[in-house]
């Protein structure tokens, strides 16, 4: 695993805000989206020579009998920004998991739409990154996938705070509870990935809750016109990395 990622680079980096003083603009599209990122910048070299790059199509897990999530919510203070990459939410409070032993502690989550990972092939309409770390510095990303269905509760609590300014940091003005954006089941699928996003950072620990949970298709069109475009990286080679179950 990789050590000390709380670094303010890498942390924005995996949320899709990376500062321009440190780094060239890229996108999702044209001559800076994802094909072109290891050419923006030597740092990005990994984005086109990594064999263990995010997100992936998940198929063939193998059965590894993993443990269902044992998460521990609070009903956290948070900050939200429209970086222009996505919409990030950060948490003052801990909702924290135990894996491999470790105990790791939520920082921020952030939304992309469609899904980054498919789940056999399948793309869902929204995907949430919980973004973990532990005492070593290193991260672990909860992802949840979202259907088009019920409203979710939780959202309406986020979705209302959006700024139309990019960058503008807002208070949300409430605390949230977290259990409505993930799954009543907590088994996932677990592989070695890496940043989604510039500088596409290796060593990250993936988990991938199989069931989705529900949003309304009006919370998802809030999603998307804030955002303004697509903001999924596409599906990466596995380089015969397994996934399990």
């Amino acid at each position: 695993m990789i050590k000390n990622l709380l670094i303010p680079g890498l942390l924005l980096a995996l949320s899709g805000q990376v500062q321009a003083e440190t780094s060239p603009h890229w996108t999702y599209e044209g001559k800076a989206g994802p094909a072109h990122w290891a050419e923006l910048n030597p740092d990005f070299v990994v984005c086109h020579s990594g064999k263990f790059q995010s997100p992936i199509d998940i198929r063939s897990a193998v059965s590894a009998n993993l443990p269902a999530l044992d998460l521990n919510f609070h009903t956290a203070a948070e900050t939200l920004v429209n970086n222009g990459h996505t919409i990030q939410i950060t948490v003052d409070d801990d909702e924290d998991f135990l894996l491999d032993g470790e105990r790791f502690k939520l920082v921020q989550y952030h939304f992309h739409t469609p899904s980054e990972n498919l789940i056999a092939g399948k793309q869902y309409p929204l995907e949430a990154h919980f973004v973990h770390i532990n005492g070593q510095g290193e991260l672990a990303v909860v992802a949840v996938m979202f259907v088009i269905g019920a409203e979710n509760i939780a959202l309406n609590s986020i979705l209302p705070s959006i700024p139309s300014t990019v960058n503008k940091v807002v208070n949300i003005g409430q605390r949230i509870d977290l259990t409505d954006l993930f799954p009543a089941k907590r088994h996932y699928y677990r592989f070695s990935g890496s940043l989604t996003t510039p500088p596409c950072t290796e060593g990250l620990r993936w988990l991938i809750m199989k069931q989705p949970v529900t949003l309304s298709a009006m919370q998802l069109t809030i999603f998307q016109k804030a955002l303004k475009q697509s903001n999924n990286r596409p599906v990466q080679p596995l380089h015969g990395r397994q996934i399990v179950e």
